[in-house]
């Protein structure tokens, strides 16, 4: 069982790259979901509507988790709520678990009890100042997503010094640009998570 986990702020699009994974991996993986939400159940209701409703996965494998609280502690200081999600999950014998952070920032991490694999996603739209503005996040996941470069025009991000900022802060760890509305990159980014985690 493999457990990825997706951070990021909120409107980066953490909900959509895990549909979109859910489906990429699905066909060859038993996937199941783990949302963390502060105040509602929102991004569940989205993962039942888009996921479940077409069979993409059953509805047994997806946990809805409001933590009522900072999104940091309910996957680093006190996962105990996720770890129990885990568990309920696991009589499912999922394969390939996608667990999805509430809107956090850039020091946020997972505890390594919760996820094998980090995934950090950042939009266009926060500012070409990141990636190299730096954060635990964006340097120390196992794969950043800079996501949205289909607005950058929109929005006055300059994509060089994004990807610029990415290579000074990573140290050769691997990102990529992608749009998950356009499709742009997303087959790199597959194949970095396929390498990485032989799945």
């Amino acid at each position: 069982m493999v457990k990825i986990g997706i951070l990021g702020p909120v409107g980066s699009g953490k909900t959509t790259l895990i549909e979109y994974l859910a489906k990429t991996f699905s066909p060859y993986h038993r996937v199941a979901i783990i949302t963390n939400d502060v105040v509602s159940n929102y991004d569940a209701e989205r993962i039942y509507k888009d996921l479940v409703d077409s069979g993409v996965i059953p509805r047994e494998n997806v946990i809805g988790i409001v933590t009522g609280g900072c999104p940091h502690t309910a996957i680093r200081e006190d996962p105990s709520v996720n770890l129990r999600a885990l568990q309920r999950l696991s009589k499912n014998s999922p394969d390939l678990i996608l667990i999805e952070s509430g809107g956090d920032n850039v020091m946020s991490t997972f505890s390594p009890s919760l996820a094998d694999y980090t995934v950090y996603v950042l939009d266009t739209a926060a500012g070409d100042k990141y990636p190299r503005k730096g954060g635990l996040g964006i340097m120390e996941s196992d794969l950043l997503v800079i996501n949205k470069i289909d607005l950058a025009p929109y929005v006055g991000a300059d994509l060089q010094k994004m990807r610029e900022g990415a290579i000074y802060v990573r140290k050769g760890k691997p990102f990529v640009m992608v749009s998950l509305k356009t499709g742009e990159g997303l087959d790199e980014m597959v194949k970095v998570i396929r390498d990485d985690l032989g799945v």
